[in-house]
């Protein structure tokens, strides 16, 4: 019911959600799964078309859970119904790297942390950064990681610095990848 009130977000395959606490991806399952069939509906004829889409479509959904068993719950779940959905489509010619890629992707858009403090759950505790995924040229895949703080409200004020050791102004990207061919993604890790 609740997504149903945001149904052209649920339809747009690039639309972003954050569920701040996550748990075992009882939100999120809905969202990936409303999404998955639409980039059914859409691309189900072509294969490449279909993977780029549905990996698009992985990409737009983040989480956050302060118990690490909830975080590899949802992963895993999250995972299952992009996996069902695809190979049920592609049965002989389904790729083990479209699936590489989106478990590389649910990884780092599935993380363990504390949404109110805004810091991963890690010894010393770091501010929790998320990846923005974005497609050009048709199929290559952009990241640019952002501290989560930047993305909840603009005025928060915290000293970040980038992978040179240089001041990171937070409304710019902590860090920049290089352009990757979407099947490629999960080459990274």
């Amino acid at each position: 019911a609740m997504l149903d009130l945001v149904k052209q977000e649920t339809e747009r395959i690039d639309s972003r959600f954050l569920e701040p606490a996550c748990g075992t991806g009882n939100f999120l399952s809905e969202v990936l799964t409303r999404k998955l069939a639409v980039v059914k509906s859409r691309y189900r004829k072509s294969q490449l078309e279909y993977e780029r889409n549905a990996v698009l479509s992985v990409s737009s959904i983040y989480g956050i859970d302060i118990l690490q068993d909830s975080v590899v719950k949802c992963r895993e779940r999250l995972f299952s119904i992009f996996e069902k959905a695809y190979r049920r489509l592609f049965r002989t010619t389904a790729k083990n790297e479209c699936c590489d890629a989106v478990k590389y992707i649910l990884g780092k858009n599935i993380v363990h942390g504390d949404a109110l403090t805004m810091k991963i759950i890690h010894d010393p505790p770091r501010p929790i950064v998320f990846a923005e995924w974005s497609l050009v040229n048709g199929s290559m895949l952009k990241r640019r990681d952002y501290v989560m703080s930047f993305l909840v409200e603009k005025h928060y004020q915290m000293r970040l610095f980038s992978d040179e050791g240089n001041p990171a102004d937070i409304n710019e990207p902590v860090r920049e990848y290089p352009l990757t061919h979407f099947l490629k993604v999960g080459d990274a890790r």
